[in-house]
């Protein structure tokens, strides 16, 4: 199969769909791939190094989406990609459709076959594709809410660990799932007072299994939620419906109610956030305030740690590529029901139940395509 890589375009998104070791894999199955020239250069990747893992070198996206059977991306097509898709082309990359109209019709007119990272599962349970961008997600959140804690981001002014004789910031994690718990050990590494609220006992449990004492779970009930976001000094919401649309748990109510200076990281912003006054930023533009509360909703947080990203991710991407490249997509998820789970959108019809119910749009099973 043709494999094709373009640069990704998208504000300050420097991750790239496969790494040189990969393509290396590819192409020593008897793939053929085509990197747009600078594509890698975001991962300390040149040229160079992707010509010795086998790749050929192109000068433009149009010529990798002209020629590409499969096109191995990172983030969503941006509208000029999505005009050069073709019918019964294959997309792999990440999608996000349940809050972008725009892009599922695009989508859905190109006639295109497009496979969605995030809605990929797992024998084991869980979003494995997602999981590692969830991880780097969580992570970063804690180091930009800091940062937006300080006065001159429009924040408290105040250090998130605190220092001996001063109180930390209260943090408070709407979502104890992959976001949540990697959010929850940068913020008791920096020292905040923490607390994390879920609604689901076992994945509260588990929780406390990991973290013990050093936070504090909550299960989540409109009047729990309430509470804590209103004295909280840090809120990061970390809430994922798989495919779907996140629920607006942060009302604008609650956050005219804020403390203000206080900070919102809406994680949840590429299913559409789950906060009421959320917006999708970039990192050129990160924060916006509403009613004296900070808002951090940068929709490619990963992008900004681009090495770490693209490695982590093709670690799980890579093996759903080779399946994909070597057996053709229809026997790939003939054979794969968890891959067959990522197909959103086949020959002009939307394949993901969530995706159709949250964009009220039809659905037709994958297999009916299969």
């Amino acid at each position: 199969m043709i494999i094709g890589v373009p640069k990704e375009i998208k504000n300050h998104e420097y991750r790239v769909g496969l790494t040189p070791a990969s393509v290396s894999e590819c192409t020593h199955a008897g793939h053929q791939v085509l990197v747009e020239t600078g594509a890698g250069l975001g991962i300390g990747s040149s040229d160079e190094d992707y010509r010795i893992a086998g790749a050929e070198i192109m000068g433009t996206p149009a010529d990798i989406f002209a020629k590409a059977e499969m096109i191995v991306k990172v983030k969503e097509p941006q509208a000029v990609e999505r005009a050069m898709l073709r019918e019964g082309q294959l997309l792999f990359t990440y999608l996000h459709l349940a809050p972008d109209p725009d892009q599922t019709k695009d989508l859905v007119d190109s006639g295109a076959v497009c496979i969605a990272y995030e809605t990929v599962t797992s024998p084991f349970g869980g979003l494995p594709l997602l999981a590692p961008m969830s991880k780097v997600a969580g992570r970063m959140a804690i180091q930009a809410g800091a940062h937006c804690l300080e006065q001159p981001q429009g924040g408290l002014g105040m250090l998130i660990g605190g220092v001996p004789g001063v109180d930390p910031a209260k943090v408070v994690i709407i979502g104890a799932g992959v976001v949540g718990s990697h959010a929850a050990h940068i913020a008791v590494g920096m020292g905040a007072d923490t607390w994390v609220i879920d609604r689901n006992p076992e994945v509260l449990e588990r929780h406390w299994q990991q973290f013990g004492r050093s936070t504090n779970s909550v299960y989540s009930t409109r009047d729990a939620l309430e509470k804590h976001v209103l004295e909280a000094d840090l809120v990061i919401g970390g809430v994922l419906i798989p495919g779907a649309a996140a629920p607006k748990l942060v009302t604008a109510d609650m956050v005219k109610r804020m403390k203000p200076g206080s900070v919102i990281v809406d994680v949840a912003i590429d299913q559409g956030g789950c906060c009421e006054t959320s917006k999708a930023t970039t990192h050129a533009e990160p924060t916006y305030v509403v009613d004296d509360v900070v808002h951090y909703c940068v929709a490619n947080m990963p992008g900004g740690v681009p090495k770490t990203s693209t490695f982590a991710l093709n670690n799980v991407t890579l093996p759903h590529v080779l399946q994909l490249a070597s057996k053709g997509y229809k026997q790939a998820l003939q054979d794969d029901v968890h891959l067959r789970n990522g197909l959103n959108v086949h020959s002009g019809h939307i394949t993901s139940e969530e995706v159709a119910e949250a964009l009220n749009l039809n659905y037709k099973p994958a297999a009916d395509f299969l």
